[in-house]
């Protein structure tokens, strides 16, 4: 039996395997979430993003590949209908897989696999795209700003108090517009 291409075996060969994961997929899409071992959660966490993104596109094409995987019509109905849009705005990241502690009778590693619903916050995506900005333009301005060197000492404390204000001035506002 041939081994798997990515992460350990999950059933006796490859064909329980994709059963396994299917019907994995099929119940995470009806429920929402779903308890299972940590291994079985990040195994299906690839196939239920990919599947998501299928049901994203929306089309007769995408609707068949998913028919291949989900066997259920009511549950692929209910991921073209309702999840796929409650996701449209993410780029990725529809399931979260939490850690939840070890099952009672064989201190098996668990782990909840959930479908992640809430809309996508507009401010962490300015934030986000202000912090790219920001990091660009930082190396522009420290190139710019020269330290004062050795030889350029102050000779006074008032001019030494002057300096210091006027160093303390350009980092505040480097701070802000990073």
């Amino acid at each position: 039996m041939p081994t798997p291409t990515k992460g350990p075996r999950l059933g006796g060969g490859p064909a329980h395997e994709r059963l396994i994961l299917a019907n994995l997929a099929t119940a995470l899409f009806e429920h929402g979430r779903i308890t299972t071992t940590v291994t079985k959660a990040k195994r299906v966490q690839p196939l239920a993003e990919r599947l998501i993104t299928f049901a994203k596109r929306g089309d007769l094409h995408a609707r068949r590949r998913v028919l291949t995987v989900v066997r259920d019509k009511g549950v692929v109905h209910t991921l073209f209908t309702e999840i796929a849009p409650a996701v449209a705005e993410r780029n990725g990241g529809y399931t979260r897989v939490t850690k939840v502690g070890n099952r009672k009778g064989d201190n098996a590693p668990m782990a909840v696999i959930e479908l992640v619903t809430e809309p996508v916050s507009p401010k962490q995506a300015v934030v986000k795209e202000a912090e790219k900005a920001a990091k660009k333009a930082a190396p522009k301005k420290a190139a710019k700003v020269e330290e004062p060197t050795v030889e350029e000492t102050v000779e006074t404390p008032a001019e030494a108090e002057v300096v210091e204000a006027a160093a303390e001035e350009t980092k505040t506002e480097e701070t802000k517009e990073a």
